[in-house]
C-alpha cells in the first residue's frame, strides 16, 4: 500500500511537470536597474555566464537605466513570476529610495519580489586628494570640530551609500561637514583629487586605480576587518569610530511568487556562479566581497538594512531635494 501511495505521488509530480513543461525552455531576461560599465552591472556579468550554463539556457541582459533603479524595479514587479525574468539592483534600489522617494517609488522592495541571492558587497573608504595633510580618522575628527559646518565630502548622489556612509560618519562622532552631491561617481572622485571638496567616502573598487597610483589617499574603510586589496588601510572601528560598517552591495531577484523549485535552481546557479575561480579572483582584485548567500538570508540581511537606513535618514533628516 505505501509502494503504491508511493508510485502514485510520483506520477503525479510527474504529470505536474508534463504540464508546466520544463523549465527553462527559452532565454532567460537579466535586467540591471543601472547604466553598463558599473557595480550593478559588473554583478550581472558575472552571474550570468556561469548561471546559464548550470540552466542550459541563454541568459540576455537588460540595462535599463533610471531613478536609481527604480523605473525598473516597477517594471519587474509587474513581471509574471516564472523565473524568465530577473532583476539585478543595489542597495539603493531595495533600502534607500523607498524612504526617499516615496510619492515616485511603485514596489515595496520587502513584499513585491522573491529575494534570491546576494552576490557580492563592497566596503566604503574614507579617501582625500594630495591637497590635504590628513591621513587618520582622528585628524578629519579633528579637523571638522575645529572647523564644524565647512569641511566638504563629496557623493555620487543623494542616498548614495557614500552619502549616507557620510551622514552616518558624522553622527557616530557628533560632526558635521558639508556635503556636496555630484551627479555621479566620475566628477566626485575627479574634484576629490583636484582638491575641490576635501574628502570622498565611496566605494572601494571604484577608487582602488588611484588609490594604487597615489591620487588619493585612503584613510579607513566601513568593514568589519581589513581589506585584502588595502591591507595598510584600517577599518573605522580600529581608528575608534564604532558602528561603521557601510556596503554597497548588489542584490538578485526576480517578481514575487517564483515556483519554489525554481527560485531553488537559480539561488544554487547564483551561489555557484560566485564561486567561479576567475570571478572570484577578478572581484577581489577590486577590493570586493563575494557573499553569495541564501534566499533567506539575503531576505534577512535586506530586511536589517532597510530598518537601518530607513533610521539613519529619518533622524539626519534626508530629502532627495
Amino acid at each position: 500500500m505505501r509502494r503504491a501511495l508511493l508510485i502514485l505521488v510520483t506520477l503525479c509530480m510527474a504529470t505536474l511537470v508534463n504540464a508546466q513543461g520544463v523549465w527553462p525552455d527559452h532565454p532567460i531576461t537579466m535586467i540591471v536597474g543601472f547604466p553598463a560599465g558599473g557595480p550593478t552591472d559588473l554583478a550581472a556579468r558575472s552571474l550570468a555566464p556561469v548561471m546559464q550554463k548550470l540552466l542550459g539556457q541563454t541568459i540576455v541582459i537588460e540595462n535599463k537605466a533610471g531613478a536609481t533603479g527604480t523605473i525598473a524595479a516597477a517594471q519587474v514587479k509587474r513581471m509574471p513570476a516564472d523565473g524568465y525574468t530577473l532583476f539585478v539592483s543595489s542597495i539603493g534600489t531595495f533600502v534607500v529610495a523607498p524612504h526617499l522617494m516615496k510619492s515616485a517609488v511603485q514596489y515595496d522592495p520587502m513584499k513585491d519580489f522573491d529575494y534570491i541571492s546576494l552576490p557580492f558587497q563592497a566596503p566604503n573608504v574614507l579617501v582625500t586628494g594630495p591637497v590635504r595633510p590628513e591621513r587618520s580618522v582622528s585628524a578629519v575628527i579633528d579637523l571638522l570640530e575645529k572647523n564644524p559646518g565647512k569641511i566638504t565630502f563629496a557623493s555620487s548622489g543623494v542616498g548614495t551609500s557614500d552619502h549616507l556612509a557620510t551622514e552616518l560618519f558624522w553622527k557616530q562622532t557628533n560632526t558635521k561637514g558639508v556635503h556636496v552631491p555630484y551627479k555621479g561617481g566620475a566628477p566626485a572622485l575627479q574634484d576629490t583629487i583636484g582638491g575641490q571638496v576635501d574628502f570622498f567616502m565611496t566605494n572601494i573598487n571604484a577608487v582602488l586605480p588611484q588609490i594604487r597610483a597615489g591620487k588619493l589617499h585612503p584613510i579607513a574603510i566601513t568593514d568589519n576587518k581589513r581589506s585584502p586589496a588595502l591591507p595598510d588601510v584600517p577599518t573605522f572601528e580600529e581608528s575608534g569610530v564604532k558602528a561603521m560598517e557601510v556596503y554597497g552591495w548588489q542584490g538578485l531577484v526576480a517578481p514575487k511568487n517564483l515556483p519554489t523549485d525554481i527560485k531553488q535552481e537559480l539561488s544554487l546557479a547564483a551561489i555557484k556562479a560566485m564561486q567561479d575561480p576567475a570571478t572570484v579572483n577578478k572581484l577581489q582584485d577590486l577590493g570586493i566581497t563575494i557573499v553569495a548567500n541564501t534566499p533567506e538570508e539575503f531576505f534577512a540581511f535586506a530586511e536589517r538594512e532597510n530598518k537601518r537606513w530607513e533610521e539613519l535618514i529619518r533622524s539626519r533628516n534626508i530629502t532627495i531635494d
